[in-house]
């Protein structure tokens, strides 16, 4: 089935356009819903508030989006401002933009540096931080309402290839490089960078955290995926499967499930508490045997993520397709044309998909499907306690095994 479109920002064109520089390598959302950002190329990020976006595509259809939004959407002006009124933004991060992360604050949760009486910033409930790693090694960390420059992290030697923050509202900050290293930085302690997590024999592509924020997961060249306690700050367990680069990961909204691309063409679904393969999505057929699985460049698997419901995957590869995969099926249930799409991301409601390609974003609608009750029944259960935890549960082994995702 083909996917229905829902709208599309593009980007503008001049006349060097054409040149290296353009590549759209990240698109990210606010927490919240509140903003869409994402890298136009040429050092540029461009913040939109998502509400008005979705209400232009329904006033003015999926063609011109990027006009029509541009001459609706008010521009923030300093002073006049209202600070959480959503503005749109357009920032010049200085160098090439390789990765975007929304953070956003939770009062609560402390910063994990002890006996620090003074802060140059002091995050309360309503901040929402933007932070963009760059082609020369810096993350820069915004201000998403008024768009100022608040903090520049500078130890990365290489590229910095993906950013995520903890889910929990601590503003801990994880980034990944070519420089074969992951940091963890704490912006409520001003961006002190805290550890640096090293293993990885050949660059980091990809991060993320588990929802609980326990858990990180890094993906990287020579097949790895590496499992890490954030509260040890060491190293759980790789994860074996793989044979080529890996180069996105993400966790499913319970936490019980991890998905992992690969440009060995394949994207695989893992049980990350006991590093099982519960499924595998082709994109070449016959696929690849071992010792040629870097040699099909033309199916390369860019990106994946998990829809809200935890249905759903999306997968992005280089034969100008995007698919959308459920879980407990093994063919797409819809696919989308998309040529040098590099990036896709769910929206905070998992509603729409959007996919970045040489500067521009576009969208589509998530696949309306029924779950069946066993997914619902997994899903609840593990919003209260972790896969470990189900399996130890005082009940009959066939009601764990239906709440167990199973091959």
């Amino acid at each position: 089935a083909r996917s229905r479109t829902v709208g599309e920002l593009l980007a503008p064109t001049s006349p060097f356009d054409k040149k290296c520089g353009r590549e759209n390598w990240t698109v990210a959302f606010a927490p919240d819903g509140s903003y869409l950002a994402w890298s136009q190329g040429h050092r540029i990020v461009k913040l939109v508030p998502w509400a008005q976006c979705l209400n232009t595509f329904l006033l003015h259809g999926t063609k011109n989006g990027a006009n029509a939004v541009s001459a609706r959407l008010p521009r923030q002006s300093g002073e006049s401002g209202q600070k959480n009124k959503p503005c749109e933004h357009i920032i010049d991060c200085g160098d090439i933009v390789w990765s975007l992360a929304f953070g956003s604050s939770v009062p609560e949760k402390q910063s994990r540096c002890v006996n620090i009486e003074w802060h140059r910033f002091k995050f309360g409930q309503d901040q929402l931080l933007l932070a963009t790693g760059l082609n020369n090694g810096r993350i820069k960390i915004w201000d998403v309402y008024t768009g100022k420059l608040l903090l520049n992290l500078m130890d990365h030697t290489e590229v910095v290839r993906d950013l995520t923050f903890a889910p929990d509202g601590s503003l801990i900050l994880v980034s990944a490089s070519r420089d074969k290293t992951l940091r963890v930085w704490d912006l409520k302690d001003d961006g002190n960078m805290m550890k640096v997590l090293r293993g990885h024999p050949n660059w980091v592509y990809g991060c993320a955290f588990s929802p609980d924020s326990s858990i990180l997961c890094s993906v990287g060249a020579s097949k790895a995926v590496f499992l890490w306690d954030m509260d040890k700050y060491s190293m759980l367990r790789k994860l074996e499967g793989h044979h080529n680069d890996v180069v996105a990961c993400e966790f499913s909204p319970d936490g019980a499930l991890l998905a992992t691309a690969s440009y060995d063409t394949r994207v695989y679904v893992w049980d990350p508490h006991i590093g099982v393969i519960l499924r595998e999505f082709g994109h070449l057929f016959p696929p690849p045997t071992p010792i040629f699985a870097g040699g099909a460049n033309d199916r390369w698997v860019r990106s994946v993520c998990f829809s809200h419901d935890g249905l759903h995957v999306a997968s992005l590869a280089d034969d100008k397709m995007v698919r959308f995969w459920r879980i407990d099926e093994e063919y797409p249930v819809q696919v989308a044309p998309l040529n040098n799409g590099l990036c896709c991301t769910f929206s905070t409601d998992g509603s729409v998909l959007a996919a970045g390609q040489d500067g521009s974003v576009y969208f589509w609608a998530t696949p309306s499907q029924v779950s069946s009750l066993q997914h619902l029944c997994r899903m609840a259960i593990r919003r209260v306690m972790p896969t470990s935890q189900v399996k130890n549960l005082p009940i009959p082994c066939k009601v764990v095994e239906f709440l167990c995702y199973q091959i």
